[in-house]
């Protein structure tokens, strides 16, 4: 049985951490864009999923006043489906409430039909619609809501 740990995402993960986002999204973000986020961004917080001591996915929010807002949560194609994404999610929320968040929201393309059940699954409403928040894919966002954490 592998052995699963969440931590806080630190500067030596971004090798690892870019290899994930590079393979999980069409449009990845860029070194520099994480190193802002986990060095420099007072309202930030990031997580990272280890498997065995590998780390196989990643998640953050920023947190507003008492919202909490996900900037993306990925994890490498081999390892969806298996549980992780809900593992992480639950610890973002668990970590978030922790630091003062009520509620939480995310974006989420409307073809992203797994994310959307995971999301579904913990509570996350559809209340609205960001047009072409998805340029580069042509694509509006979904925008969904947890109310309580």
């Amino acid at each position: 049985m592998a052995e699963i740990s969440i931590r806080r995402m630190q500067e030596s993960d971004l090798d690892a951490v870019l290899v994930v986002e590079n393979r999980a999204f069409t449009t990845p973000w860029s070194r520099a864009a994480f190193e802002e986020e986990i060095t420099s961004n007072d309202l930030a917080h990031y997580l990272v999923v280890v498997e065995d001591g590998k780390l196989v996915g990643y998640g953050g929010f920023w947190l507003v006043l008492d919202e909490a807002h996900v900037t993306n949560i990925a994890l490498l194609p081999e390892h969806q489906g298996a549980g992780y994404g809900s593992l992480l999610l639950e610890h973002m929320i668990l970590t978030a409430k922790m630091l003062g968040a009520v509620s939480m929201t995310l974006e989420v393309r409307p073809s992203n039909v797994p994310a959307r059940k995971l999301y579904s699954r913990r509570g996350f409403v559809e209340r609205g619609l960001r047009p072409n928040y998805y340029a580069e894919l042509g694509e509006d966002a979904l925008i969904m809501w947890l109310d309580k954490l």
